[in-house]
């Protein structure tokens, strides 16, 4: 508990300070550069001080899998460690969150100047012509669109239903969908202070290609490939 609190004390400093020089300067910086400065440094500062304080690393499986193009993505809700991950792994992104999010003092703010896809939870058939609407601009601008397809934190190694907007994304924009694993809750627990120490282990599936199918055959294939990466993985 005691490494843990050291963490959190570190991370919400860099969150407070990071955010608020980003906000300041981070607006008159090209896009891609912007993303680099704001998001990626300061995932790259936390994580290398998650693995100082509580000795938690990661390995990435099928890092050769992840195309060239950019391509939507379609990750494995467990944590807190994937959100801050994926901003190293996929440069830039755009995520899917919760528009109230922006609202959040220094981190909604300098996420903001980010171009994430916000969406209004509570009218879900908005959200998905949102999605669409915001996602295909963002793969045509060469960012990466990422999702959470169960759409909450989920237990370690328990699979969820996966929402169709992944796959009716990648079926609008005829581009592929890339599946990512992992065990972070194993070591970081959604709703827990105490962290684990241990190696997160990742796994990259090869890209799944739309074929002219529907997005529920998209979205049920990505399912079963996240089922099968899951059940390679350790869950402790």
């Amino acid at each position: 508990m005691l490494h843990s609190a050291v963490f959190y004390f570190g991370f919400i400093l860099t969150t407070i300070l990071w955010g608020s020089v980003s906000v300041l300067i981070g607006w008159v910086l090209p896009h891609r550069l912007r993303f680099a400065f704001i998001i990626g440094a300061w995932t790259r500062m936390c994580l290398k001080w998650l693995k100082l304080t509580c000795a938690i690393d990661h390995r990435i499986e099928g890092l050769a899998n992840v195309p060239e193009e950019p391509c939507v993505v379609l990750c494995r809700h467990e944590s807190t460690w994937e959100s801050l991950f994926l901003q190293t792994l996929l440069s830039p992104q755009a995520t899917i969150i919760k528009r109230e999010l922006l609202w959040l003092p220094f981190f909604g703010w300098a996420f903001a100047l980010n171009k994430p896809i916000a969406i209004d939870r509570g009218s879900p058939r908005s959200a998905l012509r949102q999605l669409i609407k915001v996602g295909r601009d963002r793969l045509r601008e060469k960012i990466w669109v990422v999702l959470f397809p169960e759409g909450t934190r989920m237990p370690a190694g328990k699979i969820g239903h996966f929402q169709v907007g992944g796959g009716a994304l990648a079926v609008a924009a005829n581009c592929p969908v890339l599946v990512i694993a992992h065990n972070a809750g194993s070591h970081w627990p959604a709703h827990a202070v105490k962290k684990i120490p241990g190696t997160i282990q990742v796994s990259i599936s090869p890209p799944i290609l739309p074929s002219g199918r529907d997005s529920r055959a998209v979205i049920d294939e990505a399912h079963t490939v996240m089922q099968a990466l899951l059940e390679g993985l350790p869950h402790d």
